[in-house]
């Protein structure tokens, strides 16, 4: 439930279109609405701009279902990240229009076009093709939060030219997501192309010494480009989320 769709909401019950307790009824689970196992915050759209979102590890693929079906019959777009195909076969049960990213591990429902929408496009840009899961949730997000995004793929630094060939695409992006694992550079070399702002996502991608993608990390909060910020390690939902807000600024 956001703003838009309060205000129009209000709007019918003033014209007469819609009776009081009607609307008493579609607003009755907000703030949140208790399904024993979880608390969906419904009114999270209204009061942050960012909808409710699944994080679906560590959940049963019943649970994932069941909150799934509820996100989606209150109209909005409902995401899922780090699902898996058993729980996706588990929402398909309940919504078939549902699709699933296995890459990305991500499962989707777009049904309200009127998402807030960015002023720009949000570059989404990942050093090697094992950065796609973390960037690719980025993407996903991205979109589904009302963005024009271009994934960058493959253009690490231990080939430069590859991403120099892209310098077009990020000059002219609003905001860039930059995902890699290893020694974690490239965020650093795309925020000294560029002069928009930079979300930095370590990967856990890498040899013993990546540490699980805290090198990565390490190097990018030590990064000298000032126009960088880091987020935490894989968190491609977190990197778009914030890309979105800035993005519609």
């Amino acid at each position: 439930m956001d703003r838009h769709r309060i205000e129009t909401l209000l709007n019918e019950v003033r014209e007469g279109h819609t009776p009081v307790n009607e609307a008493l009824d579609r607003l009755r689970d907000l703030p949140f609405e208790d399904l024993g196992f979880a608390k969906l915050d419904h009114h999270r759209a209204l009061r942050t701009g960012m909808p409710e979102v699944i994080f679906a590890q560590g959940k049963t693929a019943a649970q994932v279902a069941a909150i799934f079906a509820r996100m989606a019959h209150t109209g909005g777009n409902v995401l899922a990240t780090r699902a898996t195909r058993e729980m996706f076969l588990a929402v398909l049960d309940v919504e078939p229009r549902a699709e699933f990213d296995e890459i990305a591990r991500t499962i989707e429902l777009t049904q309200d076009p009127n998402v807030p929408q960015g002023k720009g496009t949000i570059a989404v840009v990942c050093a090697g093709t094992s950065d796609l899961p973390v960037a690719r949730e980025a993407v996903n997000t991205a979109e589904l939060m009302g963005n024009a995004v271009e994934l960058i793929a493959d253009v690490g630094v231990a080939g430069i030219h590859r991403l120099l060939a892209q310098k077009s695409s990020l000059q002219s992006a609003r905001v860039l997501i930059v995902c890699a694992g290893m020694e974690g550079a490239l965020p650093t070399v795309v925020g000294g192309l560029v002069n928009a702002p930079v979300l930095a996502v370590p990967t856990s991608v890498g040899y013993g010494a990546s540490f699980g993608g805290v090198a990565a990390l390490l190097g990018m909060l030590n990064t000298c480009s000032p126009n960088v910020s880091v987020v935490n390690i894989d968190n491609g939902f977190g990197a778009a989320c914030i890309a979105s807000l800035i993005n519609r600024l």
